[in-house]
């Protein structure tokens, strides 16, 4: 229908909140008036109510509706969920910052990420991070490389590990069919990663200051962990993200289910998430320097995200990219998953993809090597931005607020991820696909 039509013109709105959240920073005087939430919440809803009033207006209040409170919604939820939970789990102690323990913090995030999510994962490990390296002088290095293999690569083996994968899941692809699929990319992306961390870590400690070696020796600590009441919340999180769904509760994927049937999995996270705050002691977050501060960053910028991309994905969905071969799925997806939310772009790709033919073998109605396209491009591109994946500005704040002087939004790609980790999917995109 022709009122269901998007003009080009509705996409300025979404672009002008990506160089919000790129430039703003940037500039004297303004880049503090941005750091206050609340100043980014203005900035969301100024954007995004014109938005939300035109579609509105033209008859599709249904898709904007759908987006913020079927997609947003749970989508905050179950990041505060995981959020929340691995906040109060308090794993103290200063490691040794040496390359090889650093290295080994890494990989056993990127091996978590998986099982209880990128979010999760990374909530759980940066606060050690961060207290194991707090002597170096050279820090920042290892907090990117944490963004990219643990808040986004080691997310590739479950529907468990990134929301993408989840919709996936939902859209009927096997629940093991990534552990059996994807593999070999899961395997040597990491590897290839935390091999370049390494060198680039051991690099800036041969260039340390011996002062701040001997401090680092001096202040280690053991590790020890409170709040393990924590892992069971956690595991209620992963459980109801498994199992709280219309695969298993069919009267949640009714069209006609009332709105709060529909998000019964998003009751669960509150109950989970009060269920956790109860149950912790104060002690164990103030111990783990819990702060609310970087959940609610990233739920007042994805609010304005949100907004102003519903039009952006609809405006796709009319007009789909010519795309063809897994290959270009995996560079399409994964350059809309950098500045969009990866688990819509997901989607719309996975729409495209069923477009073109299947085979006898398809996954979800695609066929598989559309299927790897997709979710490599929507997991492993996730890490270009910060933006890309919602964990990505959740580490960049702690680590902020820990008095590590994080790149900038352009800062971050140019430095790193368009230098390090883009030359590394190239590689695993002709090694596989």
């Amino acid at each position: 229908m022709i009122e269901h039509l998007i003009p080009a013109w509705m996409l300025i709105p979404f672009v002008v909140m990506l160089l919000c959240i790129a430039v703003l920073p940037l500039i004297p005087h303004v880049g503090e008036w941005w750091e206050h939430n609340l100043h980014k919440l203005y900035i969301s809803l100024l954007l995004g109510t014109p938005v939300g009033v035109w579609l509105c207006l033209n008859g599709m209040d249904h898709e904007l509706i759908h987006q913020m409170i079927y997609d947003y919604v749970p989508f905050i939820l179950l990041l505060m969920a995981l959020f929340v939970t691995t906040g109060g789990i308090c794993i103290r102690g200063d490691l040794k910052a040496t390359p090889t323990t650093n290295t080994v913090i890494l990989a056993i995030g990127w091996v978590l990420a998986s099982f209880m999510g990128t979010t999760g994962a990374a909530m759980l490990l940066i606060r050690l991070l961060l207290a194991t390296i707090q002597q170096r002088k050279y820090r920042v290095h290892t907090v990117l490389f944490f963004i990219a293999i643990v808040a986004n690569c080691g997310g590739l083996l479950s529907p468990l590990g990134d929301p993408p994968l989840f919709l996936l899941f939902q859209k009927g692809t096997p629940f093991m069919w990534w552990m059996q699929n994807m593999m070999p990319e899961w395997l040597v992306t990491g590897v290839l990663l935390l091999g370049i961390y390494f060198l680039v870590d051991l690099y800036y400690y041969k260039k340390e200051p011996i002062e701040h070696i001997m401090a680092d020796v001096r202040e280690a600590k053991k590790l020890t962990a409170t709040g393990l009441i924590n892992i069971f919340w956690l595991l209620c999180v992963i459980m109801s993200t498994m199992f709280i769904n219309s695969t298993y509760i069919p009267a949640m994927g009714e069209h006609d289910a009332p709105w709060f049937l529909k998000l019964l999995r998003e009751w669960a996270f509150i109950l989970i998430i009060l269920g956790s705050w109860v149950t912790t002691k104060k002690e164990v977050r103030v111990n783990n320097n819990y702060s609310w501060t970087p959940i609610m960053e990233v739920a007042c910028v994805f609010l304005g995200i949100f907004a102003t991309m519903t039009p952006a994905l609809m405006f796709l969905q009319q007009n789909p990219l010519p795309i063809h071969a897994p290959w270009q799925f995996v560079y399409c997806t994964g350059a809309l998953s950098a500045f969009l939310d990866n688990a819509p772009t997901a989607m719309v790709f996975h729409a495209t993809a069923t477009t073109l033919p299947a085979g006898v073998d398809a996954v979800a109605g695609i066929a598989p090597e559309f299927m790897k396209a997709i979710s490599m491009g929507a997991v492993f591109f996730g890490a270009l931005t910060y933006i890309g994946n919602g964990p990505n500005f959740m580490v960049k704040s702690i680590a902020e607020q820990e008095g590590i002087d994080m790149p900038s939004f352009f800062g971050y790609m140019i430095k790193f991820s368009l230098i390090i980790l883009l030359p590394v999917y190239v590689i695993v995109q002709l090694l596989f696909i």
